[in-house]
């Protein structure tokens, strides 16, 4: 079955990992029956130990626009916080082909002013923001009531959340030390995550990660109803960071006993119908 693939990286992001050249990506999206893939700028420093920079996203996709589609990023910490705007900056970026917003990785609230910033420059140029949430990075409380003050405040805005903390939240039961881990207990229904999905059309889930496969693995009697009633709001992702990277979310997902038009929706329709390939 064709993927979009929602979250992939280029270069060199870590020390001891080797980097992906964009012909390394392309060669395994091929193999994987990607057909697109959005490709994450890192501009923070707080996850991976070297910058890939929106220049070079820009750049790299360029020779690939049907294929590659570029994410921007600006650090909300630059210049003063009082005065600075980042909507001239990102909005260059829009004019160079920018198409979304991401990865945000900055270790701040998620609902920091500084963030905030970059949430009301995003909704006004229509961009979707890809967003990692643990207890360092955009971090929350247990119950996400940060998140839900940004889904709140920017109606208009598309939210992708992604990671630990993120997909902790899919038990009711989740605890404080949940929020940078993997948890693997049984899961209790009426999960935050679920919750704020079915409440606010402008939120979606990266199933991308350990925190993704986690997330569907942890509770097999749980994992099938919920991807029937969220099919409409997930998001197949890889976050593929390195060549030889093993990914195992399209084996599990290809597992389950579901029907094919939730998988179609999970792989491809939901990407497809957010940047209206």
């Amino acid at each position: 079955m064709k993927k979009i693939d929602v979250h992939v990286h280029i270069g060199k992001l870590l020390y001891s990992r080797p980097g992906l050249a964009v012909r390394d990506l392309l060669r395994w999206m091929d193999s994987q029956e990607i057909e697109t893939a959005w490709v994450q700028a890192i501009e923070n420093p707080e996850e991976v130990d070297y910058y890939v920079t929106t220049e070079r996203v820009l750049r790299s996709c360029r020779a690939h626009p049907d294929r590659l589609i570029p994410f921007c990023n600006v650090d909300p910490r630059r210049g003063d916080p009082e005065t600075f705007d980042p909507l001239p900056i990102i909005s260059r970026y829009v004019e160079r082909g920018a198409r979304g917003f991401g990865e945000m990785l900055a270790g701040l609230a998620i609902d920091d002013p500084k963030q905030m910033k970059l949430y009301a420059a995003c909704e006004k140029l229509g961009l979707p923001v890809l967003i990692h949430i643990d207890a360092y990075r955009n971090w929350d409380a247990v119950g996400l009531p940060g998140l839900e003050q940004v889904l709140q405040t920017f109606p208009n805005l598309v939210v992708v959340a992604h990671a630990l903390h993120w997909w902790s939240e899919i038990s009711a039961d989740v605890q404080d030390a949940d929020r940078s881990s993997y948890p693997r207990r049984a899961i209790v229904p009426g999960g935050r995550a679920e919750q704020l999905l079915q409440e606010y059309p402008n939120l979606y889930g990266d199933l991308s990660a350990q925190s993704g496969l986690n997330a569907l693995t942890r509770d097999p009697a749980f994992t099938l109803g919920f991807l029937r009633r969220n099919q409409n709001k997930l998001l197949f992702g890889s976050d593929l960071v390195y060549r030889g990277q093993l990914i195992r979310l399209p084996e599990v997902l290809n597992s389950l006993d579901i029907e094919e038009s939730v998988l179609e929706k999970i792989y491809f329709r939901n990407a497809q119908k957010l940047l209206k390939l």
